[in-house]
């Protein structure tokens, strides 16, 4: 589902805005936001949101959670330049600062942050020790990382139908265990670790999906794609339920804190 050099081009962004919302790149909209956000407090704290997409989720961070300033950042033009109109259209010049970054260290000073966010994006992140490392460094004393991830059962060979799956999504998809992101985040520093697997909940929601995109929408998803890309899209939710089914693929919510 890749374009060129980029994972989430024009075209891919109005694809899943469609299905998820405008502003939303990944499941649930802003309803699973909400679900996420339901036990941190954002008003007047200052929050990195590493993947911004198309920012959705980054404008609403001041709109709706009353954050005092965000800062979005992510790595492609497009999503870049579509968060970049998103925050000029509401009038949050002042709250909000959108930046394209190259992938590595986080290019913020130490302690800059009260929270760091993000919404099913560090699943592009292969190396997961030295991320949670940065986020822990750039956040304050006592302040919160909170995550929602694609993450999977375990850290051995993948499963063949797991394989195929990330074959056919083509995101550039690094999933590790709920023990390794555990160990990275103990090594780095963080205390009162959370998780919540997600998986009972996105089985649902994939399934629910699936319908839009095979019959009760197919038409209008078809008109801003192609019949070509619509049936690699079946197929590859076909095969995300299959590991959803299994277990294999399991998102989760997370929550840590820096302590003092």
């Amino acid at each position: 589902m890749k374009t060129g050099n980029q994972y989430y081009d024009e075209k891919h962004i109005e694809f899943l805005e469609k299905l998820w919302g405008d502003g939303y790149l990944s499941p649930g909209g802003c309803q699973e936001v909400n679900r996420l956000l339901s036990r941190i407090d954002l008003s007047n704290k200052s929050v990195l949101d590493i993947g911004c997409g198309s920012g959705g989720i980054t404008t609403s961070l001041v709109t709706d959670y009353n954050a005092e300033q965000v800062i979005g950042i992510d790595v492609e033009d497009d999503v870049c330049a579509a968060s970049i109109a998103r925050v000029e259209k509401l009038g949050l010049k002042n709250k909000i600062k959108i930046l394209k970054v190259e992938p590595g260290s986080l290019p913020f000073d130490d302690l800059s942050f009260d929270i760091v966010f993000s919404k099913d994006a560090i699943v592009h992140i292969a190396d997961k020790e030295f991320i949670s490392k940065e986020i822990f460094r750039v956040l304050s004393f006592e302040g919160n990382f909170v995550c929602s991830d694609w993450l999977r059962s375990h850290d051995e060979k993948p499963s063949v139908e797991m394989l195929h799956y990330l074959k056919l999504e083509d995101l550039g998809f690094d999933m590790a265990s709920p023990l390794r992101y555990q160990a990275a985040l103990q090594n780095a520093g963080f205390k009162d670790i959370i998780f919540n697997n997600r998986n009972k909940w996105y089985l649902d929601q994939a399934r629910k999906e699936m319908l839009i995109l095979s019959d009760k929408k197919r038409t209008e998803f078809e008109a801003i794609s192609s019949k070509k890309y619509m049936n690699l899209t079946i197929k590859t939710w076909q095969a995300m339920i299959k590991v959803l089914e299994t277990g294999e693929h399991c998102p989760h919510h997370i929550y840590c804190r820096k302590p003092q």
